[in-house]
This record gives C-alpha cells, structure tokens and sequence, in this order.
C-alpha cells in the first residue's frame, strides 16, 4: 500500500442532482449527526494508574478505544463483540492464535476493514465511518508487516515525500526531516538508497516516515516478521521511544515473547472474542490461556 494514498482525499463519483425532497432530508441527517454529543470511552484506566480524578472528558482525549466490535464474512462471524483500548504512552499486545480475528479487529481500527457493529472511537472522537486516511489525518499511524519504504528513493527523500503532504512551510518541512534523522539515528543514511539497507535501518525510516505525520497512536502489524535476532532489541528500543514520546502503540505479532516482554500489558483473542486481557505475569499464568493458545510448557 501506498503510505501517501492514506492522506490523499479520493475523487468523488458522479451523482445526479438530489430532488428538493432529498435535500432537505439530507440536511436534517447532517443536523441531527451534528447535534449528537460526543460519547466518551467506555473503558476505563485501572486503579492506581494515574489518571484518576482527571474527569472523564480529559480521559476521554487519550484513548483508542474499540467498543463491541463486530465482524462477519461470507456468514461467518469472526469477530464477537471486542472491546479494547490503548492510552497514550503505553505498548498495548493483541495476540492470539491464527483464525482467532486479531488481524480483523487490527485492520478495524486502521480502517482498512469496516466494522458491521459497534464503535471505534479516537481520543473521545467516533470514527466509525471514517476512511482510512482520514483516520490517519485525525492522528491513527500504521506501520504494515510488508516493507513500505520506497525503494526507488533514498532516505531523506522518503521521509520528505510524506512531509511535503503534511507541512506546506518549506523551512519547517526541512527541520522536521532533520529532526527525525537526528532523532532515529540514520542523519549518516540520509543520501543512502534504500533498497542498501539493512532490516533493522529500514524499519528505523519506516517509523521516522510514520511519525512525520504526527501521530497519537501507532498501529505496528508484525513488526517481528522477518528481521534478525539481533534486530529484536532494536525493534523494541524503537517502540519505547515512541512510547516515551506519548504515543499510544498497539502491537499485534505471532513472537508471543517478544510482543509481552515489550507491552505494559496485552489481548489474548481467541474465537473472536477477549479471552483475557492484562500484564504479561498475569497473562502467562492463566490456566486458560495456557490450555488454549499458549501451551503448559510456555515460559517468559
């Protein structure tokens, strides 16, 4: 997929004229959406985790939420009613075994895949029936499994090419392409092909790219899948830097230790629905979890 397709608006389709009636029943479709409040998450921080007393319409401005998602295929429902959420400032897991709809409920929130029930809300926001690059304009990242550099450009013009959508000042354009070849150590890359990197130097330019765009959040699909052993820890310095930077980063991978060494605590989906959700101590020694996806000889 092409990164710079998620901030262009498509082309409207051709429409015939609407009738006065039509109209006019339109507009009070638009009034009425206008006139509904905003609802705020229906989840809610743990004890002792610093944001109580805060007030719920400031909780509400720092969460990714997902509320009773649904979701179905060929008559088949393959997502039972999840709910989930992710502050910002924290790694977030959703693991479960393949089939279990961890990869749907991951593609809901994105916006790649439309949900058929329940809500998907951002930072207090319902963005249910937002496409994709509206999302990410309104601040969802999304780093794919597949390789998303552009192999035709070197380093610094792959990151200005997603700043040049974003930042129409030139000179700011350019401070913020050295900031993040400052910030993510590749300034010394900044002339080199990209198809001469290495794994773990081209996930270093993907998320630098990602980050042009100012996110809240970030969504990393298998950012495990196909990178060295010695590329892990790297992987994992980079997701608490952008933790530590306040985004919210919610990781969905098939290397179960990594991903729960990494996250302040995790999802397990099982069957489309929330078999568990909590730190990884507590994860790991659950008798359910173990039984059903883990296995008993499972350790950290």
């Amino acid at each position: 997929m092409n990164i710079l397709s998620l901030f262009r608006r498509r082309q409207p389709r051709t429409r015939r004229a609407l009738t006065p009636a039509e109209a006019r029943q339109q507009q009070a479709a638009v009034q009425a959406r206008q006139a509904q409040p905003v609802v705020q998450p229906a989840v809610r921080p743990r004890q002792g985790d610093g944001h109580q007393g805060r007030g719920q319409a400031q909780a509400a401005r720092h969460y990714l939420a997902v509320h009773s998602a649904e979701k179905s295929f060929g008559g088949r429902k393959v997502v039972k009613g999840v709910t989930l959420y992710v502050r910002r400032g924290e790694a977030v897991g959703l693991l479960g075994p393949n089939g279990a709809g961890k990869t749907t409920v991951f593609y809901m929130i994105t916006g790649l895949i439309k949900a058929d029930r329940g809500r998907i809300e951002l930072d207090g926001y319902d963005v249910t029936a937002l496409p994709m690059y509206q999302r990410a304009r309104l601040g969802i990242g999304y780093l794919p499994q597949e390789a998303s550099i552009f192999r035709g450009l070197n380093v610094e013009e792959n990151i200005r090419s997603v700043l040049e959508v974003v930042e129409p000042d030139r000179r700011r354009r350019e401070a913020d392409l050295n900031a993040l070849l400052e910030e993510f150590n590749i300034a010394r890359l900044r002339k080199t092909p990209t198809i001469a990197l290495s794994g773990g130097e081209r996930r270093r330019v993907e998320i630098a790219r990602a980050l042009a765009t100012r996110p809240s959040y970030m969504l990393l699909d298998e950012p495990f899948a196909g990178i060295d052993p010695i590329a892990v820890g790297d992987i994992q310095t980079l997701v608490r830097h952008l933790t530590n930077r306040g985004i919210g980063v919610l990781i969905t991978d098939h290397n179960v230790r990594e991903t729960l060494g990494l996250t302040d605590r995790a999802y397990i989906i099982y069957s489309g629905e929330v078999l568990m959700e909590g730190r990884a101590d507590d994860i790991v020694n659950n008798p359910d979890v173990r039984r059903l996806y883990l296995g008993e000889e499972f350790r950290l």
